[in-house]
């Protein structure tokens, strides 16, 4: 081909302002999915987990790949600029634009079809990883890379990303790993591309049309640079960096969907991809080796690949302290060798006896002075695992450390050079003040993963991380190495790309892009015709967010609301669909809004001072109250996410500022007032249970409290735990282990109160001296979860004075519902900074298990027998964890199956709430539901907090669950566990009267009530 035959380079084009309304419109008449130009849906798309910050113009969600292929049409009629995307945990800025996104993960994620007899599979772009991978374990096929981000990657954005992983090691990137893509250009054309022979590149080349043109383009750009590439192409297993022009060339077979593999949606779009798929391996082992330091590490990974491993990872001291710091996998962390520097060698073999042998063999092959450790069961397997997966979530916001940043966390290098690479990157460091960041990566392909506190919040910070960057870069091909080693270049690295390649092979992937995307709408300015890594930041020289002065204290950012807005990274875990809670929303509605990290971007929007941010009402905003609205404050996400993002907290910190001197909605008056209602149905219980036993008067009732009218009203207890407690006459036993206060929470005091009773009887029998409080008392946890802070200080405060002389004295206070203790746990110090009393209420709150381990380990309860489906609290596990429950189990002889099914969806007053009973009920059929429904009739369900009894006594499973107190106590009588719980009167007829009655004595007990509550010692 003649070199005037080349496709011409693409040329820089000025931001075209597009008509947004007009592309809106015609986007919602042509388009089957959903069409989003609203703010909310903008701010949450305006960033992915990477620095870069750019608002979409608008986000579409299409139901087909039909449907995508209109809205490509749609955008080329506009001259709108294009994006797919499809986890958006991006590193280096190519999954945000000034664009229209198309979102595939929702509707887009499709196994359409499977070859087990020759390892393939066709599927959709939005199909995630780990799911695709579920499906396929009936054939005993998986797909071979895996990242870090597997639980929510999208096969789609690692065809984008050429994406690899840990077991890369085995099976290569994901170029290694395709056979065919079905793809769509700008301008329209839709076609599978995959190696083209060379009879088969005659005809298309030949062909009439756009398609002939396409690959005439490609044989020209494969002749004219075919040398360049095989000279400048680094040869390593990890390099990212750079357009597949290898892909083209003859002993690549004119791969063309190896071209694109990796091209980060900036040449074509991705429709559907036919994958490669390697046996699941039979058996694996997983050997740690332990050195003195990191460089070591990489200098022996040579002669540890020499023994073939599937994975070979490496991971620095620093990376294990940030873990230990942040209290993350601390069992996998107790399993590691000694050492400040650790090589993870995974092993699989097709025999136990197999990968024992190459473990042993492995094992006497190493250093004497390394140390080792090794297992071949899946559980020890997948939590070491953990330790190295946590590894971009352990590193950023460390408590005491400053902030690190993404701009230098790929690189790869020639393996035997890694080592001293290694040690140059870490002079670099000192040079440029970054003191010691951790390092850590796929050492086995000599890819380095790092973050490092840059300054990116001043001009001179920022230049600082500029100049870094550049000697970085400089650093790395002068090893012969590539500036991606797996998170592809976006913006971050493709300024740099000429470095790498030299100023022939931009030209050459310029004119790729020339060819594919002549008008540059393609995600314009990422890899080609970049714009400047040290533009479009998030944070930048000019970041001067609003301070909003707050109720909460935030001590994990410095008492600042704009930092814990700011605290996610976007590495997307929240959206992930099976394990662990977060996040309930997402997993029922696959709404970006209605992740932890959605939410996130909505408020970082809100507090933002730039110009351009979708988000302008401060706490007033509605966009980012409906997002808040389906946030179940499960707590999920103060544990499950790697930075621990509290949107619990953030929400509860919204609700307190958008409602103040406003109406609320009714569910804050009717639920956030729960216990002061609670107090005044106390009076008469029977006539309230009557009362909303007469449809009529409860669907009036539900109505005018914001209730969903498919609930039920709970039952009250016709004697509450706190009058049995007052009848009874006080405590009994010797209590030889001293006094401890039994907390009576609304929910266990007005509703099951056989709770507060068996754990009294627990309590004695394992020697202690129960008291109960006699004074009116609450946590606050109602008005917190409703924004109404005020009411819930003085209420914790007036619980202060009331239990001041037992706190001071050091006595115990055990709480039966995990929400409650939860809020004394945690949210109270939060609320009541540097007050002694509430730091007290903080260290001596436990729960029952706790208090019987930790005051009663020679107490052994009656064992019980039992199998038990067990559902933990939300709260509990974020907050006090559940390792003292496992043990009291064992304990009693009950075999747990303590279930990993995320929130039983009720989570306090948010599944009462009208609106929030489909998404409920979502949420509790992802595991929790299907479990009871499973379980036989002997076996026991368990389920400590009240919300998740209610859930599951109101879907109808015919299943009453027990707390543990009660399961503890019927082993103490000898008598099968059996739940004792208020019945619901059958209908009658009242009076109007007498309703008229009780409804002037709620008014009038009420207004006592909460006075009681709120002006001080009772």
């Amino acid at each position: 081909m003649d070199p005037v035959d080349l496709p011409l380079p693409v040329v820089r084009r000025s931001r075209n302002q597009v008509d947004g309304p007009a592309l809106e419109a015609e986007l919602r008449a042509r388009v089957d999915g959903e069409v989003r130009f609203d703010a909310g849906t903008r701010a949450a798309y305006s960033t992915d987990a990477s620095n870069y910050r750019q608002v979409p113009i608008g986000v579409v969600v299409p139901r087909t790949v039909e449907a995508a292929q209109e809205a490509v049409a749609v955008c080329q009629e506009h001259g709108a600029p294009l994006l797919s995307r499809g986890g958006g945990t991006s590193l280096a800025g190519e999954c945000c634009n000034t664009a229209v996104v198309l979102d595939w993960s929702k509707y887009c994620n499709r196994l359409v079809s499977v070859d087990p007899e020759n390892r393939r599979c066709v599927v959709e772009p939005g199909i995630v990883l780990d799911d695709l991978n579920r499906q396929l374990a009936e054939h005993g096929l998986m797909y071979g890379p895996k990242p870090a981000t597997h639980p929510n990657c999208t096969i789609g954005g690692m065809v984008g990303n050429n994406s690899c992983g840990s077991t890369a090691q085995a099976y290569g990137k994901v170029v290694d790993n395709l056979c065919r893509l079905e793809v769509l250009t700008y301008d329209g054309v839709r076609m599978w591309v995959g190696r083209t022979d060379d009879g088969e590149l005659e005809r298309l080349m030949a062909s009439d049309g756009r398609t002939g043109e396409l690959y005439r383009g490609l044989a020209g750009l494969r002749d004219r640079y075919a040398g360049l590439v095989r000279e400048r192409y680094p040869d390593i297993p990890r390099r990212v960096s750079g357009y597949n022009l290898d892909s083209l060339l003859p002993e690549q077979g004119f791969d063309v969907a190896g071209l694109l593999t990796g091209s980060e949606s900036t040449l074509v779009t991705v429709l559907r991809a036919e994958l490669e798929l390697v046996p699941v391996p039979k058996h694996s082992a997983l050997v740690v080796l332990g050195y003195e330091d990191i460089c070591q590490a990489a200098d022996h990974v040579p002669a540890v690949l020499e023994h073939r491993p599937a994975a070979l990872e490496g991971v620095d001291h620093q990376l294990v302290h940030f873990q230990q710091m942040k209290h993350l996998n601390p069992d996998a962390l107790k399993e590691l060798p000694q050492g400040r520097a650790y090589l993870l060698v995974q092993l699989n073999g097709d025999s136990r006896e197999e990968v024992e042998e190459r473990a042993r063999a492995l094992i006497d092959a190493k250093p004497e002075d390394v140390d080792h450790t090794w297992y071949d069961d899946p559980e020890h397997i997948g939590q070491l695992w953990q330790v190295r997966e946590s590894g971009l979530g352990a590193t950023a916001h460390v408590p005491g450390k400053p902030d690190t940043w993404e701009g230098w966390e790929d690189s790869a290098v020639p393996v035997p050079r890694l080592g001293d690479y290694l040690r140059d990157l870490k002079r670099l460091y000192e040079q440029f003040d970054y003191g010691h960041p951790s390092v850590y990566g796929h050492f086995g392909h000599g890819c380095v993963h790092t973050r490092i506190p840059f300054d990116l919040e001043s001009e001179e910070g920022v230049a600082r991380m500029r100049a870094f960057v550049e000697r970085a870069a400089d650093l790395v091909v002068s090893y012969g190495g590539s500036l991606s080693g797996e998170h592809g270049d976006g913006q971050a690295r493709g300024e740099l790309l000429e470095k790498m390649f030299g100023p022939e092979l931009i030209e050459g992937f310029e004119r790729l892009k020339g060819l594919f995307d002549p008008g540059n709408r393609m995600n314009p300015g990422k890899v080609v015709l970049p714009y400047r890594l040290d533009e479009n930041l998030r944070l930048g020289a000019d970041h001067l967010p609003w301070e909003p002065e707050t109720v909460f204290s935030f001590p994990h950012d410095d008492g600042r609301f704009s930092r814990a807005a700011g605290r996610c990274v976007g590495v997307g875990k929240c959206r992930s669909l099976e394990g662990g809670v977060m996040c309930p929303s997402y997993r029922a509605t696959r709404e970006e809004e209605h992740s932890t990290r959605g939410r996130a971007r909505l408020l970082f929007e809100m507090v933002n001072n730039d110009g351009d941010s979708p988000v302008t009402d401060g706490w007033r905003s509605d966009e980012v109250r409906d997002a808040l609205d389906l946030c179940l404050a499960c707590k999920g996400c103060k544990t499950d996410c790697p930075v621990n993002v509290d949107m619990a907290t953030y929400k509860a910190e919204f609700l307190h500022h958008h409602y103040k001197g406003r109406p609320r909605p009714l569910a804050h008056y009717s639920m956030g007032w729960l216990p002061a209602a609670a107090r005044l149905a106390a009076l008469a219980p029977r006539t309230v249970n009557a009362l909303v036993s007469v449809p009529w008067v409860a669907r009036a009732a539900k109505a005018l409290g914001g209730v969903a009218p498919e609930r039920d009203v709970p039952v009250f207890a016709e004697q509450r735990f706190t009058d049995w407690w007052r009848e009874r006459g006080g405590p009994r036993g010797d209590g030889h282990r001293g006094e401890v206060v039994v907390w009576p929470d609304t929910f266990t005091d007005h509703f099951h109160p056989a709770i507060g009773r068996a754990a009294v009887e627990v309590l004695e029998s394992a020697g202690f001296r129960v008291k109960v409080p006699g004074a009116a008392v609450c946590c606050g946890l109602t008005w917190i979860s409703t924004g109404q802070l005020g009411v819930a200080e003085r209420v914790l405060r007036h619980t202060l004075d009331v239990l001041r002389e037992d706190l001071r004295r050091g006595t115990p206070v055990v709480g039966l519902e995990p929400s409650c203790t939860a809020v004394f746990r945690a949210d109270a110090p939060e609320l009541l900074p540097k007050d002694p009393d509430v730091e007290r209420l903080r260290a001596q709150t436990r729960t029952l298990a706790e208090i019987l381990v930790e005051r009663a380990d020679d107490w052994r309860p009656p064992r019980v027998d039992a199998r038990a489906v067990v559902q933990r609290h939300c709260h509990q596990y974020a907050v006090m964890g559940f390792d003292a429950d496992r043990e009291v189990l064992r304990r009693a002889g009950v075999d747990a199956d303590v279930l990993d099914a995320g929130c039983c969806g009720l989570a306090g007053n948010f599944g009462f709430e009208k609106g929030h009973y489909d998404v409920s009920m979502a949420c509790a059929e992802e595991g929790l539901l299907p479990a009871v429904r499973e379980a036989d009739g002997s076996t026991l369900v368990l389920a400590d907090g009240f919300s998740c009894r209610t859930q599951v006594d109101q879907a109808g499973t015919g299943r009453t669950p027990l707390h543990l107190a009660e399961i503890l106590a019927a082993g103490l009588r000898g008598r099968e566990a059996v739940a004792e719980r208020p019945e619901a009167p059958g209908p009658r007829s009242l009076l109007p009267l007498a309703a008229g009655g009780a409804a002037l004595l709620a008014v009038a007990a009420g207004t006592r009530y909460v006075r009681t509550l709120t002006r001080g010692r009772s």
